[in-house]
């Protein structure tokens, strides 16, 4: 396996949105998209073949320990920053079973993970955190208590992406 198994070529991802008192489910991630660690909802690629709800409910399981309902869409992205581009798709998730764990990335070697933290990150601390794409650290928190759910597209520029 590679470090980096999702360079030059495009990604479609699929992240899940789970609120719980007021905050956010969160991943800490170092990967090599940045120079630092930041945090971003959970999720992972769609595989061929497989629908974005049967993706979004097994990353789930293997980043987070949760089963999931997946509900409406809420935002579209893309990011191109060369070698990586990404097209993402965030879902309102809503929590079924289980407890919130750490998990890991199948696709990379023990070595080699990603994955560094996972915690719900509380609305009003959203500014203390590296919280990416920006437009979820910008929109999320004012979108979500005021009820908007309609669907957002934001293209992801690349010195944006980690700012």
């Amino acid at each position: 396996m590679t470090d980096k198994p999702f360079a030059d070529r495009v990604r479609v991802r699929i992240n899940g949105l789970i609120v719980r008192d007021r905050s956010l489910l969160m991943v800490k991630m170092k990967a090599p998209t940045s120079d630092k660690a930041f945090w971003i909802p959970p999720g992972g690629g769609l595989e061929f073949g497989e629908s974005m709800q049967h993706a979004l409910i097994r990353e789930m399981k293997e980043e987070t320990g949760l089963k999931v309902k997946v509900n409406d869409l809420r935002y579209t992205s893309e990011y191109i920053n060369p070698p990586w581009h990404a097209v993402e798709f965030y879902f309102d998730c809503e929590l079924i079973d289980g407890e919130v764990i750490l998990g890991k990335d199948p696709e990379l070697t023990d070595k080699s993970q990603y994955l560094k933290d996972i915690s719900f990150i509380p609305f009003e601390e959203f500014e203390k955190y590296n919280i990416v794409p920006l437009y979820l650290k910008n929109h999320f928190v004012k979108d979500f208590l005021s009820g908007n759910s309609g669907i957002q597209f934001f293209p992801w520029k690349g010195n944006e992406l980690r700012t």
